[in-house]
């Protein structure tokens, strides 16, 4: 019998795993992450502890084990976060005290764009994003967002000259 194969007949069955240690995970997790992205976190940690479980050499720490996933897929969903496209729906109002002299019939034009045409026009020009990240927002190819914004700006000229 191999070291491997003996370490294997120690591992409990791995639902007894999930069953004495899921409260815990999903504890750090929400502490973490907040309620909405700790059952996503919580699923891929068991996900990823399952599939490195039948390799697992030592079993005296489960639970630690598992937390350390946990905290990998905390950074990931940090990362992931950090890198998502905010959503612009409305055109931002100016801050209170706010210097810059906005042009009210060109936000009045922009809110009028069909929405697709507004938001990529809005990612581009109000929050300096690149095409790709337009595409990305708008689940479209890179081409179809350079449209988006093409046509949305030809709107705007058409309307406003």
């Amino acid at each position: 019998m191999t070291a491997t194969k003996s370490a294997r007949d120690q591992l409990p069955p791995f639902q007894r795993v999930l069953d004495e240690h899921a409260d815990a995970v999903l504890r750090y997790l929400i502490g973490q992450v907040g309620a909405t992205d700790a059952e996503d976190c919580f699923q891929e940690t068991f996900i990823s502890a399952l599939r490195s479980y039948p390799s697992l050499r030592d079993a005296s720490n489960l639970r630690g084990w598992l937390i350390t996933i946990a905290r990998r897929k905390v950074i990931d969903a940090r990362r992931a976060a950090s890198r998502r496209p905010i959503l612009v729906d409305q055109v931002p109002e100016p801050a209170a005290g706010e210097s810059r002299d906005i042009d009210v019939a060109v936000w009045d034009s922009v809110r009028a764009l069909p929405p697709k045409q507004r938001r990529a026009v809005l990612l581009r020009y109000a929050a300096d994003h690149t095409f790709r990240d337009i595409a990305k927002s708008l689940r479209v190819s890179e081409d179809a967002a350079r449209q988006n914004v093409h046509e949305g700006l030809k709107k705007l000229r058409s309307e406003l000259a």
